[in-house]
């Protein structure tokens, strides 16, 4: 259905499966509503005593009377009230939460290829801001809306009942301020969507710009990246003034419409008075009627705007929502046998990136490697080598051939099962902004004290961990900035041993460290290595001589395979490697 189709507020039906186990504080939260708005319109009626038979019959008993119910009356509205605010705002809180927590769910496992097209800004910012405006629908609009459109037909019957012909008059006005809302109300939808779309690219453009601090500032780029985001801000701005300003003319036109009939509606009734058709009693009582349907209106008109910003949202989180994964599980899957043994095969396996999908980053690529077996995979840049690791972890499917583990097919495997067999450790490991500790046991969060401080030894990690502040319940702030490079990789390399992965992919784990900190990583890696089957992704060839086998990769293809002083007696693209690393070193000695 095209956008313009759509009924105005059809978004808002995502939060009906979120209130549902709620329905009990619905009601009482209705029934709440329903109890405020009775008792406001009853003030009209002890109006009407008050003064027709208050004061026109100089009754104080009536005075007393009127005085007591106006006063019961605000005991009974002050706590409907309060009840109301309680129950709508939990509400409102509790599905928000609910949401958001779906919607983080959902994504978290829709895959790397998604995220190749997607800007994480921007799906956080609808996680964040376009869900806060549910909330305050939930919570604030969509209550005052009802409790205002209660009241409204509540003073129309009253009004009705109290002069019948001024009542008829007044109903002739409602077509009017109705056509500013349903020629407004939809295009203050569609900018709803947009102004919500220009936020999302602002937050979207400073998170990545904040995310690469340290490169902005050492390109001095601060100032352009500054510009950047005050033009994105600025397109916010421009969409959220499109937005306001329709959304101002019609509230503008709407209150005009209904207080010009109100003043016109007691000009009627004033000559009615003067000619003893009805009492001033009556009169008061219908303009305040009158008055609580035209503000009643008039706070609908603007409610209805939040409920369209806030449908808008809505579609936004639920287009998030409906994101299909790319990757999906079996659904009758295999369990892989136990012990694990660690054999891998790639048979025939073919593959495109879906953001490059004219070229085969993989091609007809084969390969097998038995369990403990230490397999260095080298090749050009580009060649597929970290192709096969995503593989292997299924971030993709490839679209020929099958990736067998000890003989099971990994699509027909749990993504849990999968990845609980395997431990990667990459070239730029990531941490987390939490302790040491949390860092080391991410792979597996229900390890000991004991196995943490066991695995930080065996990964050369234990002495500069006890030599922080508060050691393993260090803080490491966001990527573990507060490490250096070696450090953040020796983490890496515990987080994996506290795994204990039947198979092990490294991914040149010591390619971007000096000379002290590379001894160090490369000792904690062999202990890593012993007993498991390894697969390296070798950027330097001094890494690789000591693997089992080399298997050479160009173009998505297996072109060589042997040990190291084999390959380079052959010739062929590792010689040539070979040869340029070694002169290249060499150069750089001399």
């Amino acid at each position: 259905m095209s956008e313009s189709a759509r009924p105005g507020l059809s978004g808002l039906g995502l939060l009906w499966p979120y209130l549902r186990p709620h329905r009990a504080r619905v009601a009482l939260a209705l029934l709440s509503l329903l109890v405020a708005a009775g008792t406001v319109l009853a003030f009209g009626a002890c109006l009407r005593a008050l003064i027709d038979r208050g004061f026109a019959e100089g009754r104080p008993d009536i005075l007393n009377y009127a005085l007591a119910s106006l006063l019961a009356v605000a005991v009974v509205l002050a706590i409907a009230s309060g009840a109301r605010f309680y129950l709508v705002s939990w509400l409102g809180e509790r599905v928000v939460g609910d949401l958001r927590k779906d919607l983080f769910a959902h994504v978290v496992r829709l895959g790397p290829a998604w995220f190749e097209i997607k800007r994480s800004g921007d799906v956080m910012s609808r996680i964040s801001a376009d869900a806060q405006l549910i909330e305050q629908v939930i919570g604030s609009s969509a209550s005052v809306a009802l409790r205002n459109t209660l009241m409204c037909v509540g003073g129309v019957a009253m009004l009705v009942i109290t002069n019948p012909k001024l009542a008829l008059m007044a109903l002739a006005v409602v077509p009017l301020a109705v056509v500013p809302i349903v020629l407004f109300g939809r295009k203050v939808r569609l900018l709803s969507r947009e102004s919500q779309a220009r936020m999302a690219d602002m937050v979207s453009e400073g998170g990545e710009a904040l995310d690469a601090v340290r490169t902005v500032q050492a390109f001095a780029q601060e100032d352009r990246t500054a510009a950047r985001f005050g033009e994105a801000a600025e397109r916010a701005f421009a969409a959220a003034r499109r937005r306001i300003a329709r959304r101002a003319t019609m509230t503008t036109l709407v209150i005009f419409i209904v207080f010009a009939s109100v003043g016109f509606l007691l000009w009627m009734g004033g000559h009615d008075v003067l000619a003893g058709r009805i009492t001033a009693g009556d009169l008061t009582a219908f303009v305040f009627y009158a008055v609580l349907v035209a503000s009643s209106g008039g706070a609908i008109s603007e409610t209805i705007g939040d409920l369209q910003r806030a449908s808008g949202a809505a579609e936004r989180l639920a287009e998030l929502r409906d994101e299909p994964p790319v990757i999906v599980e079996s659904a009758t899957p295999k369990a892989l046998p136990r012990p694990t043994q660690g054999s891998v095969a790639f048979s025939e396996v073919s593959f495109r990136y879906p953001t490059r999908p004219d070229a085969l980053a993989l091609d007809r690529f084969d390969l097998v490697v038995a369990p403990g077996e230490t397999v260095a995979i080298v090749g050009p840049s580009g060649a597929g080598k970290t192709t096969v690791f995503n593989l292997l972890l299924r971030f993709y499917d490839p679209e020929g051939g099958s990736i067998r583990v000890d003989g099971v097919d990994i699509r027909d495997l749990r993504f849990a099962e999968l990845r609980r067999a395997l431990a990667i450790v990459p070239q730029e490991p990531v941490l987390f902004s939490a302790s040491v500790a949390d860092n080391i046991r991410y792979g597996r969060p229900e390890a000991s004290d004991a196995e943490v401080r066991a695995a930080a030894e065996a990964a050369s990690a234990l002495g500069f961990i006890e030599g922080l502040p508060q050691g393993f319940a260090t803080d490491l702030g966001n990527r573990g900035v507060r490490l250096s490079g070696g450090q953040r990789q020796r983490i890496a390399i515990a987080r994996a041993l506290l795994c204990d992965p039947a198979i092990l992919l490294l991914d040149e784990a010591t390619s971007a460290l000096d000379a002290e900190s590379e001894l160090a990583v490369q000792q904690a890696l062999e202990r890593l290595m012993h007993q498991r089957t390894t697969l390296v992704i070798a950027h330097r060839l001094a890494t690789v001589q000591k693997a089992d086998r080399i298997v050479v990769v160009d173009q998505g293809r297996v072109v060589d395979v042997g040990r190291h002083a084999d390959l380079a007696r052959r010739g062929g693209l590792y010689a040539r490697l070979a040869e340029l690393q070694f002169n290249l070193q060499a150069a750089a000695a001399s």
